[in-house]
């Protein structure tokens, strides 16, 4: 052992000696990965933030946007885990495997299923009935439930089954490929979600049958064929999943092809599922939340009835409660024109009791009639002059109609919305039955119970109630639809039920053509917007752009906003128990709740990460510690820094990360000037600390003094004679728009991170005060001191013994400067202050000083 090893201050150091850009160059790598995982945690936050707004329900999303949005939580999730382990490859691995474990725990919930489609491809008529609507479908499980159980006269056929369907569609990877599909499209883009409908549509009816599937569905025509001993044209009708429940009647949205003779079956029954993507179908899934792969198409296939008169009839008023009459509409010839609102009806009220009474008609005027087509199809003929004005059912049918409304209303329950059609021998047919809605308006009101100007348009039946104000928007042709601006009232010649499409954007509707009873109407009233039909002259009364105010209980429409109907109403939970919100809340225990809150806490690792909201945390919180604590080497920094020089009495260093200093500033490699940083937040800071000169400590009673005495006795570190972890420099870390300040003033020690640019979102600022000269008890006091103005300043803050962290973010950049700019002042002002804590009167002196101080940062 040689001399100098007895005495080591005298031993020379061999230690090679950092190259200043090199040190520099790897905390530029390390603050970019730590820079990168902070984004993705704004990202995520933010993420989150409309995951939270989506479960509240207000605003329509189906499951695309749910798997979109997880996915894009996930990803924001995994970039920070990634980055986490740029900073320190070898602490915290462990996070990938819960990230993967969380990832598959979210997937389960959002993930489409895909069935086996085992099951009867086929299944007659006659073996159909409530039990089956898995099978079936509600719609011709209803309507054979009403055959069978109540013994009505339903048409004979067969049903082409969900176990088909799925089948059919599980065939080559077809359903995989309209997933991908789906999935890619923007549903607030209209035209591109028209796009994508003829898309799909075309890839499923250009995509042939399983031979198993053809024959089976032929099979079932010859069967049906052989029962009734001829040839036999069928009505090819949807019976989708989920169509024609209650609160989600699916009215008209999916097609049903008439007079279908056996050459064109199989071609008709792929129509008919492929209209499971219509712009429409598509629109209205979306906004009722309903899943996608939830919603299989079963095909009803079933005897072409040809009636004299046919229509729709309701078992009470949708849009009165407390009319409990049965409300018929019919026409002349096939129920089409009921159901799209193509033309005017006739229309009976008939009262309830021991024997049913028909208490009101209005006979409307008839011109034309749907008929089967002599080969297939259907066509529109006029109606001779004779058939026009007379009433297409007398009162006894219209009584035998409302008859059979309420039996089927009392064996299913609900209010019911019946399709129906009467042959040329008085022979009754049930078509469909499904749930009726009811909408109870309170609000509902007449034209004449408020004091209103006159309307620019009169008259009309309400579709649906209420009132909506909004610019008009007429639609006259498909390709109008692609343009229709949200909030707009949409003012159409017929109430087709194609233009469902738009409700979710409308304010309100005004047709001149078409009923209560046609499919546009139900949808409106599903959606609450308000729906006035019939209204004569509509389109030429009104221009595009025009302001008007639609009050369909009142039968009115007014120029420009009538504040006596402009009642604001509650907003609608839209999504509230949907299918959809079911599986985002479902994800959403796997990815927003917070369980790891308390960093100091044992139990604060990656183990124990249960949701993506914890490795948010656990991430952020490591990530600091590894920039800023213990993982970076001090000689690193001493490398890389260089000495501000400034005319205050206190050293402080500045680390550029990159672009914290201008071109000027970066030619002197031992110090900089404050004039060449160009660091937004450092220079923030730094205007607040330099603001107001600091007066010196604060007159201190015996009491006071003697704290700091005896602390300063008991406490090592506050020996500044020795190295402690008091006795380190004050450092600047900055970019463009970067700064971590770590310091020490007195005997107290700050740190103030922050990030503040042009993106409101990403700003942040966080603030953290520890230590002091004084007992325990007031260094506690003066934390609260600090914490409960930055409390009234928005900032959020937190305090445990005398250790305060505040955290402001989602500012402006001028507000953002403007906090700053206190921080900065804090800093400096509240040296030693912990000595006069436990004097009421000067502390609140300091306040008020503090606060008439702060309004200098707003000139």
């Amino acid at each position: 052992m040689s001399l100098l090893d007895w005495f080591p201050f005298f031993k020379k150091n061999d230690k090679p000696k950092l190259d200043p850009e090199e040190a520099r160059r790897q905390l530029t790598a390390r603050y970019n990965h730590f820079r990168l995982l902070i984004q993705a945690n704004t990202k995520t936050h933010e993420h989150i933030a409309e995951l939270e707004e989506a479960l509240r329900g207000f605003h329509p999303y189906g499951m695309h946007y749910v798997r979109a949005l997880c996915t894009r939580i996930s990803i924001t999730t995994y970039k920070m885990v990634r980055h986490l382990n740029d900073l320190n490859p070898e602490s915290y691995a462990m996070l990938f495997d819960r990230f993967k474990e969380i990832q598959e725990q979210v997937s389960q919930q959002i993930e489409p299923v895909h069935f086996s489609g085992e099951g009867e491809l086929v299944l007659d008529f006659e073996r159909v009935g409530r039990d089956q609507a898995d099978l079936c479908g509600p719609k011709m499980a209803m309507l054979g439930e009403a055959g069978k159980r109540l013994g009505l006269n339903i048409p004979a056929g067969f049903v082409v089954t969900t176990a088909a369907f799925r089948k059919f569609m599980e065939q080559g990877g077809l359903q995989d490929e309209i997933d991908r599909i789906i999935q890619a499209t923007d549903f607030d883009k209209r035209d591109e979600v028209f796009q994508v409908s003829s898309r799909v549509m075309q890839l499923i009816i250009s995509t042939d049958f399983p031979e198993d599937i053809s024959t089976a569905i032929m099979d079932g025509y010859k069967q049906l064929r052989d029962s009734l001993g001829r040839e036999v044209k069928l009505a090819v009708r949807s019976s989708a999943l989920g169509e024609d429940v209650e609160g989600a009647a699916f009215a008209g949205q999916y097609r049903s092809i008439l007079n279908v003779d056996s050459a064109s079956l199989l071609m008709a029954v792929k129509e008919v599922m492929a209209s499971k993507y219509t712009m429409q179908a598509m629109a209205y899934r979306n906004n009722r939340g309903m899943k996608d792969e939830d919603v299989a198409m079963c095909v009803g296939c079933i005897e072409m009835v040809e009636p004299a008169a046919a229509g729709v009839a309701y078992s009470r008023n949708p849009v009165n409660v407390r009319d409990e009459n049965i409300s018929i509409y019919s026409v002349w010839g096939l129920p089409r024109a009921v159901v799209d609102g193509s033309t005017e009806t006739d229309e009976f009220s008939v009262k309830r009791g021991a024997a049913l009474e028909v208490v009101e008609r209005r006979v409307a005027e008839k011109c034309e009639k749907y008929i089967c087509d002599s080969g297939e199809g259907i066509c529109r003929t006029e109606l001779l002059d004779s058939c026009r004005i007379e009433p297409s059912l007398s009162d006894e049918q219209a009584v035998l109609v409302a008859d059979v409304a309420v039996r089927i209303e009392e064996h299913f329950g609900p209010p019911q919305d019946i399709e129906w059609a009467l042959t040329e021998a008085g022979e009754f047919y049930l078509l469909q039955c499904r749930p009726l809605m009811l909408v109870d308006d309170e609000d509902e009101h007449g034209a004449g119970s408020l004091d209103l100007p006159k309307p620019v348009l009169a008259g009309g039946r309400t579709a649906s109630p209420g009132v909506g104000i909004g610019p008009v928007f007429p639609v006259r042709k498909s390709a109008d639809a692609l343009s229709f601006p949200d909030g707009g009232v949409m003012v159409l010649k017929q109430a087709l039920p194609e233009h469902a499409a738009l409700l979710d954007r409308c304010s309100a509707v005004i047709t001149e053509q078409g009923g209560m009873a046609g499919h546009l109407a139900n949808v409106a009233r599903e959606f609450g917007v308000a729906a006035l039909f019939g209204v004569k002259g509509a389109l030429d009364a009104l221009y595009e752009g025009q302001i008007v105010t639609v009050d369909a209980d009142g039968h009115g429409v007014y120029v420009g906003p009538v504040e006596p109907l402009l009642v604001e109403k509650p907003r609608k939970r839209l999504m509230r128990g949907s299918p959809v919100q079911a599986a985002l809340r479902k994800a959403a225990r796997h990815i927003v709740r917070l369980n790891l809150t308390d960093p100091e806490n044992p139990n604060f690792k990656p183990s124990n990460c249960k949701t993506y909201h914890d490795i948010m945390r656990f991430c952020h919180e490591m990530a600091v510690r590894e920039m800023f604590g213990f993982g970076i080497s001090d000689e690193y920094i001493m490398a890389a820094s260089k000495q501000l020089i400034c005319n205050v009495p206190k050293q402080f260093w500045v680390l550029d990360l990159g672009n914290g200093v201008s071109p000027e500033g970066e030619v002197n490699d031992r110090c900089v000037f404050m004039q060449h940083v160009e660091c937004i937040p450092m220079r923030a800071l730094w205007a607040g600390m330099q603001a107001v000169p600091w007066e010196g400590p604060p007159a201190i009673h015996g009491k006071g003094l003697m704290s700091v005495m005896f602390e300063a006795t008991m406490n090592p570190n506050l020996n500044v004679a020795t190295r402690s972890t008091y006795d380190q420099k004050n450092y600047f870390m900055i970019s463009k728009n970067y700064c971590c300040l770590q310091s020490r003033f007195g005997f107290h020690f700050c740190g103030v991170e922050s990030l503040v640019g042009e993106r409101t979102s990403e700003n942040y600022a966080s603030f953290q005060f520890k230590g002091g000269a004084a007992n325990p008890e007031r260094r506690r006091l003066r934390a609260k001191f600090i914490g409960s103005i930055l409390d009234e300043l928005d900032f959020r803050v937190r305090i445990r013994e005398d250790n305060m962290h505040a955290r402001l973010e989602g500012l402006e950049r001028a507000d953002m400067e403007y906090h700053l700019k206190i921080l900065g002042y804090l800093i400096t002002h509240t040296r030693q202050l912990d000595m006069i804590m436990t004097n009421p009167a000067q502390v609140e002196q300091y306040r008020a000083r503090f606060f008439k101080d702060f309004e200098i940062f707003n000139e």
